[in-house]
């Protein structure tokens, strides 16, 4: 993946990219009073490699400027039929509200798509008002189960 939105460049994870993306995902997080937690929920971002690009998902970083300012993430679960979850879709509250999120979750449903996956799980906390707006508005129904525990919704999109 390299691509861009306005004067964001949206890209593939590399390794020097574990510091800056556990960064703003802790950051977001304690925004909302959510904690980080790196032997728990949020091992996979110090752990891209095993958790998302051995299993056959992706790990991308958003860019402005040469910062990390945003991730967005998917790997394959056993949770449905062909099924992957997006996790780790954070922005910094400087580049919220710019349709760059709304973009971020187009080119990863895009992306899952074209691997053949049939279904996209998503968990997330109601606190992440905004996030909540977007997957329901992006055809998301709520569904249930919650697995990660400081998450209290957990929604599924059917592409078939």
């Amino acid at each position: 993946m390299r691509d861009y939105y306005r004067d964001f460049l949206i890209r593939n994870w590399e390794k020097g990219d574990r510091t800056g993306a556990a960064a703003v995902i802790s950051y977001v997080l304690s925004e909302y009073g959510l904690s980080w937690e790196p032997n728990g929920a949020d091992r996979d971002v110090l752990q891209v490699e095993e958790y998302y690009l051995a299993t056959g998902g992706e790990f991308w970083v958003i860019e402005h400027q040469n910062q990390v300012v945003g991730t967005g993430a998917y790997y394959p679960i056993h949770r449905g039929k062909k099924a992957v979850e997006i996790r780790k879709m954070y922005l910094l509250s400087s580049v919220r509200g710019l349709g760059l999120g709304k973009y971020l979750l187009q080119q990863l449903e895009a992306a899952i798509a074209a691997r053949g996956f049939d279904e996209i799980w998503i968990e997330t906390a109601s606190v992440l008002v905004e996030a909540v707006k977007l997957y329901e508005s992006k055809g998301y129904k709520p569904a249930t189960e919650v697995e990660t525990k400081r998450c209290d919704r957990v929604y599924v999109k059917f592409l078939i």
